[in-house]
């Protein structure tokens, strides 16, 4: 009976093991889209620069994507017609978390050219596709 006990919790957590990276996947595909989504609708023009993480290292995802999310709360909508589809937008951004913290880069935001909101979400994109890789 102990042997039936045992092989049965063992059977439960590997079935659980292999569920969870599909769902983080879907989780960081939802995301992308939500980015994408959002790069029509942000204003582009006389706004402020955004410090925008290019290529980051394997270890330093965590800083990037923490940089990321501190750049979408200073985005604008494109007009005022979008704003409460783009306040829910941000918010979804703001709530995403990386699992993976990773080693602490040292390079800060600040460290980071400064580019356009447009050019700021496809970065972001780019790194979300990264993640899923």
């Amino acid at each position: 009976m102990e042997r039936m006990i045992i092989f049965c919790m063992l059977f439960f957590c590997s079935s659980m093991a292999l569920t969870a990276a599909p769902h983080k996947i879907a989780k960081y595909k939802q995301l992308f889209k939500t980015i994408k989504l959002l790069e029509t609708r942000v204003k582009d023009k006389d706004v402020e620069l955004l410090h925008t993480p290019e290529n980051p290292v394997d270890g330093c995802l965590f800083t990037a994507v923490t940089c990321f999310q501190k750049g979408t709360l200073k985005l604008q909508p494109e007009n005022s017609q979008v704003n409460s589809t783009f306040t829910q937008t941000i918010k979804v951004l703001k709530r995403f978390t990386f699992s993976n913290p990773g080693k602490q880069c040292e390079s800060s935001c600040e460290s980071y050219d400064k580019k356009t909101p447009k050019e700021f979400l496809k970065s972001f994109a780019k790194l979300i596709k990264q993640v899923i890789r």
